[in-house]
């Protein structure tokens, strides 16, 4: 698969703002989507870098993270590779249950999880695919507008 942007960031988390806001900009295709972009993507994307930098690379700065993106028909796909051990996302605390309210850990996949449409993990569990579906009705959107 041929992916439309591919972006290799050094290990350190001053570099997501700017690599985040890169794939932003490059998302032309995606203007009648603005908002959902600009939100639950750019949301889910900062979520994945930093947890690829702080818990897979261990803020290691010899080690890269790589960024990969589809702008697919009617969707934006996105993979974050680091270049750690990896995890199993199962075993990741739910940061919601009243036990887990305090405690660090788990609020990044859980933000993913819910701002995105799909968030899959290799076997390794050092990529995460990030999938948002653009014609699809984010929770956070609708309602009622001030």
């Amino acid at each position: 698969m041929s992916h439309d942007l591919v972006l290799e960031l050094p290990t350190d988390i001053r570099s997501i703002e700017h690599a985040v806001e890169y794939v932003i900009q490059r998302c032309h295709c995606c203007e009648e989507h603005a908002r959902r972009l600009r939100l639950n993507f750019r949301v889910g994307l900062t979520e994945a870098l930093s947890n690829a930098m702080v818990y897979g690379n261990g803020h290691d700065p010899a080690k890269r993270v790589i960024v990969e993106v589809t702008l697919a028909e009617g969707c934006i796909e996105a993979w974050v590779t680091d270049q750690g051990q990896g995890f199993d996302p199962e075993t990741v605390p739910d940061p919601t249950r009243p036990e887990n309210l305090l405690k660090a850990g788990g609020r990044g996949l859980f933000l993913m999880q819910e701002l995105l449409d799909e968030v899959t993990f290799n076997a390794t569990g050092n990529q995460v695919r990030l999938v948002l579906r653009l014609d699809a009705e984010s929770p956070l959107e609708g309602g009622a507008q001030a």
